[in-house]
């Protein structure tokens, strides 16, 4: 079953163009993925095509019009649901919705402008609502680029190598380990020699306690979220980050942010 995204825009070029590049045309060349791209202003009914117009109760800005994007909705029953609108005040998106979404049959992604959607158009037609972060753009392509290359990645048969998505940022809820290439050493930086030894099995370990303690430093929320370590996961990290690490893990509140890798959970 391929993968199809249907997204409602009034920049069907800005979809169309980065989704023809890189990644996303490379799995759409493969058939990992189908994209079909409609303009609401086809949608509209006077010659200027308008798609906009002022808020009911003042305000600055202009609101985005129900009417083009109903008509829309309406004229492709094939639309793939769910239809999603990329908004600041929608639900988080995350990687565990984007394999969710990756898993199923498609979505249809719907890119506001202006101040806003007419919210008879997200009542009538929205299945759901999505935010790419705490954030505000001027418009939804973006977000919606966003959306379909991190569900589209793990397409099976969308990358090269499909192992590439499984060994990554948030797979299991934690931030990838560093990552280093040719050559050995970059203005006097060194390859930790870890990586250097061949021992695949030391390797490993040396990743996830470095994507432990990065998690820990960066996005303390997302180990509260996992529930905090288990004492493997602080046994591992006394093991490869050191006693003095384990101490710090174990304190309240570093006061150097350099410090922070070791942060209580």
């Amino acid at each position: 079953m391929t993968l199809r995204v249907d997204v409602l825009t009034l920049f069907p070029d800005a979809i169309s163009h980065y989704c023809a590049t890189s990644v996303l045309g490379r799995a759409r060349a493969r058939g990992a993925w189908e994209l079909r791209v409609h303009d609401l202003r086809d949608a509209t009914d006077d010659p200027h095509r308008t798609v906009d117009d002022t808020p009911y109760g003042g305000g600055a800005g202009m609101v985005l019009r129900a009417e083009p994007i109903v008509r829309t909705v309406e004229s492709h029953p094939d639309l793939v649901r769910p239809v999603v609108a990329l908004s600041p005040s929608g639900r988080p998106f995350t990687q565990s919705l984007a394999r969710e979404w990756a898993a199923g049959s498609g979505l249809t992604l719907l890119c506001g402008r202006y101040e806003g959607i007419d919210q008879r158009a997200l009542d009538l037609v929205v299945d759901d609502e999505v935010s790419v972060g705490d954030f505000v753009l001027a418009g939804g392509e973006l977000a919606a680029l966003c959306v379909i290359e991190s569900v589209v990645r793990l397409v099976p048969g969308a990358l090269g190598n499909d192992e590439s998505a499984l060994d990554e940022s948030f797979s299991e809820g934690l931030l990838e380990y560093p990552q280093y290439t040719k050559p050995a050493v970059v203005r006097g930086l060194e390859v930790p020699a870890v990586l250097l030894s061949g021992d695949h099995a030391r390797i490993a370990r040396w990743r996830r306690a470095q994507s432990l303690a990065r998690t820990l430093t960066r996005r303390p929320d997302l180990i509260a979220r996992r529930g905090g370590l288990d004492e493997a996961e602080r046994a591992l990290l006394e093991e490869v980050v050191g006693p003095v690490g384990h101490e710090r893990l174990n304190s309240k509140g570093p006061s150097d942010p350099k410090d922070r890798a070791h942060e209580p959970d």
